[in-house]
């Protein structure tokens, strides 16, 4: 309980106190008026400061105004006791939400501890703590063991095992060694680490993620402008409804004019909109706070909202349902052994950054010669053409083979063909296949429970390879040999099948597939543990890779959804009734102390539970 909370509490006892020697004191009238009124002071006074100050700042109209109003009224009509009662607990209700708000905001806080609060730097031979801003790129800093990683950066020295949890949601440690990557916001478990700073401070993974998460409360849902649009005119409308029972039930009926005061009076309390203004928010911080303790970034209400209509999910496959990690799986010599066909791929492609490059190099596994090298050529969407000990060396796809008159012919085996000729003749074909994500084909079935109605995967990948992963992982429907305008085409298609109220989702890597992610109602992007490109492109980013985390996203939406649709529908109905029973006399001032803090708290506590998910 913070310091203010305390001094709160505090005042409640001691007016408690004191209006219950007021209620005892066997005295009436002007007495019994200044009994009341030194309870009511300690327990009112910020309350009918807080709506001087509003009155005079132009906002007129909210819950201090519609207290004051109603407390001070009740000192006209000779209600002293109720006055004091009235305002005790709306006190105690205040108490209550300010705790329960608190508390949420502190679990987010504590899930989201990552900021680190120093760096080591070693200086004249000793390790010097300094501020993490302070550190510049190309920097070593120092990380012992039970330390947060205060940068980002590359392993110069040491091996450790890195807690990612506050970052992916994931208990399992991640292993690294010289070379390897590290981000700032996980924690070096064992080893001491050397590593060599590569981003500022503000440009740092745990930055941009910090940012996220603070400011995700900018970006509302309509849930949540439609209950802020709505306080602004409800409050007026309920003060001048309260004028008129005032007014016109004396005129229209027996009741006195005292009794009419009363009775609007009641109906003042009972209107406060303090259930909604404040827990249908609290419902959607909530849920974003439970979705990044499973790793999953959501960057405003409004994202969360569309995602819980989710009922159409595309996805790119390399890197999203696949690992994006090529493997050479099969050598099929035509006119050489095995080991020439390899060697030579591995020289055409000796100076390619692509992935396919990589992994026949990596497959090959020895020093390449690059004096054996020369006028290597890449080209674009067939393959490389390179000079390798004299001899032309051609390496790619099947029109790169038509090109050059070499006889080529198809694989029985699934993956990526990379067809070898040397002068035109065909020596044979390389098969290189990408690995589907053990999580993959669980996330399809999942989807599928949760009643997504189309599956849809959009690859550039050859149609063999595209409709083989779509069978094994389940997908409803499949499109290949996409270029990235293709996606955002076949993206529109789809966006133009789905109902009205439906939502489509796009999810790729974030680099890529920026153009469909932006297109799409709500764009997941595969994180990494903390791709820029990634954090920067999407709606929603899964730092972990677990295409199953979309599930749980949709799940954590619904689950919000329904926690605020649940407390719209209470506390509308409850005033709504009270409302009713208090414009007919029906209801006093106890039942109208229930209609607003007895709502507000219960309504609280209810959007409490958004927090509250289940780590697997």
């Amino acid at each position: 309980m913070s310091g203010k909370q305390k001094k709160t509490l505090a005042r409640i006892l001691v007016s408690a106190v004191l209006f219950a020697g007021a209620m005892l004191a066997p005295v009436q009238g002007w007495q019994k008026l200044v009994l009341c009124l030194v309870p009511y002071g300690v327990i009112g006074w910020d309350v009918l400061w807080r709506a001087v100050r509003n009155i005079r700042n132009g906002q007129v109209f909210d819950e201090n105004f519609l207290m004051a109003l109603a407390t001070v009224g009740a000192f006209f009509t000779g209600e002293y006791l109720e006055a004091v009662a009235v305002m005790l607990f709306y006190q105690v209700g205040e108490l209550f939400q300010s705790y329960a708000v608190g508390r949420s905001r502190q679990s987010i806080a504590a899930l989201m501890d990552i900021r680190p609060d120093y760096a080591n730097i070693e200086r004249d031979g000793k390790l010097v703590q300094v501020d993490p801003e302070e550190v510049a790129v190309g920097d070593t800093i120092v990380i012992k063991a039970g330390e947060k990683v205060p940068l980002d950066g590359v392993v110069l020295e040491g091996a450790s095992a890195m807690d990612t949890k506050a970052l992916t949601g994931e208990a399992l440690p991640r292993d690294v060694a010289p070379g390897d990557d590290v981000v700032s916001g996980c924690i070096n478990q064992s080893g001491l680490l050397r590593v060599q700073v590569t981003k500022p401070f503000g440009e740092s993974t745990v930055a941009k993620i910090l940012d996220l998460v603070e400011n995700s409360s900018s970006k509302k849902a309509k849930a949540e402008n439609f209950i802020t649009k709505f306080a602004r005119y409800y409050t007026p409308a309920v003060v001048g409804a309260a004028v008129l029972l005032a007014v016109l039930t004396p005129l229209l009926t027996d009741v006195s004019w005292s009794e009419g005061v009363h009775r609007a009076l009641i109906f003042l309390v009972i209107s406060c909109p303090c259930a909604l203004v404040i827990s249908v928010p609290l419902s959607f911080f909530g849920g974003i706070g439970g979705a990044s303790r499973l790793g999953i970034l959501v960057k405003g209400g409004n994202y969360l909202e569309a995602l819980a209509g989710t009922e159409v999910v595309v996805f790119d496959k390399t890197g999203t349902l696949t690992k994006g990690v090529f493997n050479v799986t099969a050598v099929h010599p035509d006119q050489a052994d095995e080991g020439q066909l390899l060697e030579l791929a591995a020289l055409a492609e000796s100076y390619s950054d692509h992935p396919i490059s990589r992994s026949i190099r990596e497959a090959w596994g020895r020093e390449l010669d690059p004096s054996r090298v020369r006028d290597v050529e890449e080209l674009s969407g067939r393959g490389v053409r390179a000079v390798v000990d004299g001899r032309i060396v051609c390496a790619g796809n099947d029109k790169l083979m038509e090109e050059v008159g070499a006889a080529w012919h198809p694989c029985h085996r699934v993956g990526t063909t990379v067809h070898v000729a040397v002068d035109g003749a065909y020596l044979g074909h390389i098969v290189i296949s990408d690995e589907v994500k053990p999580d993959a084909k669980e996330a399809i079935s999942a989807l599928k429970a949760l009643g997504v109605r189309k599956t849809v995967m959009l690859t550039g990948d050859a149609r063999e390879v595209g409709e083989s992963v779509a069978r094994e992982l389940g997908l409803d429907e499949v499109h290949t040999q996409l270029l990235p305008a293709d996606k955002v085409r076949q993206v529109e298609k789809l966006l133009q099948e789905k109902s009205p109220k439906g939502k489509l989702a796009f999810v790729g890597d974030g680099i890529n597939d920026a153009p469909a992610l932006s297109r799409a109602d709500v764009g997941i992007a595969m994180g990494g543990l903390g791709s820029d490109a990634a954090i920067e492109a999407a709606d929603i980013v899964l730092m972990d890779d677990a295409p199953s985390k979309i599930a749980d996203a949709i799940g954590i939406a619904r689950r919000t959804l329904s926690i605020v649709r649940q407390n719209i529908v209470f506390a509308l109905g409850v005033k709504g009734l009270v409302l009713l029973l208090g414009a007919l006399g029906a209801a006093n001032m106890w039942e109208a102390v229930f209609a607003d803090v007895g709502v507000s708290v219960i309504a609280i506590l209810n959007a409490s539970r958004a927090l509250q998910v289940k780590k697997k």
